[in-house]
């Protein structure tokens, strides 16, 4: 399993791993989970994606991207400031060069078969872990993240628990909520041990994107 993170500035480089990425995104959210999202074509996109996200994609042996994340600072838009407010309770919206936001995580279960001793699969251990090296190498202190009750519990199990921010809410199928997890050397080694990962898993040259 390789893990790139891919900021604006090598968009060129991975172009075709980004289409891929793309496509990914849309049999996840549009077919599998039939959310009610933006797609061009045979791909998943919407207007963060104008924003000069980062992106960290998992590909497989064979080169095929098997799941991805997207990040965005938080001194710009964000699908929790300016999509879901309401998940932010009471607490002040995050506004900081060192927190980003984390967005539109998926893997293609069709295709990931290997799965962790904890019955996770390999690549979403993998994704978190090239977060939070990501999060380490760029000297953020955390990321923040829109999500659901299911995959807080994924969190959990891979050791990286969701600092939630209010109690979640039904947001049409879904019971969602939004929360904090805290970058830190621990968290990684956390997330290594029980992904039984050995080493560092970013592949690709790691840049500190400007802020949108």
């Amino acid at each position: 399993m390789r893990i790139h993170a891919v900021t604006h500035l090598e968009y060129p480089e991975f172009h075709d791993l980004i289409a891929d990425m793309h496509r990914l995104r849309y049999r996840v959210f549009r077919d599998r989970l039939n959310w009610d999202v933006s797609v061009s074509g045979d791909m998943e996109i919407d207007a963060y994606d104008a924003l000069k996200p980062t992106y960290i994609i998992a590909v497989d042996a064979s080169g095929a991207v098997v799941g991805c994340a997207r990040l965005l600072p938080t001194l710009g838009p964000t699908m929790l400031v300016n999509t879901f407010p309401a998940l932010l309770g009471s607490y002040p919206a995050p506004k900081s060069d060192s927190i980003f936001e984390s967005s539109r995580f998926c893997v293609d279960t069709g295709a990931a078969e290997a799965v962790a001793a904890t019955g996770l699969r390999d690549a979403t251990l993998s994704l978190l872990a090239g977060i939070l090296e990501w999060g380490l190498l760029t000297r953020l202190e955390a990321v923040v993240t829109v999500t659901d009750v299911r995959f807080e519990r994924i969190l959990r199990r891979a050791g990286w628990p969701l600092e939630r921010f209010a109690q979640p809410m039904q947001i049409g199928d879904t019971r969602a909520l939004a929360g904090r997890l805290a970058i830190s050397q621990a968290a990684l080694m956390s997330v290594r041990e029980i992904g039984q990962i050995e080493g560092p898993v970013l592949t690709a040259r790691t840049v500190r994107p400007e802020a949108a």
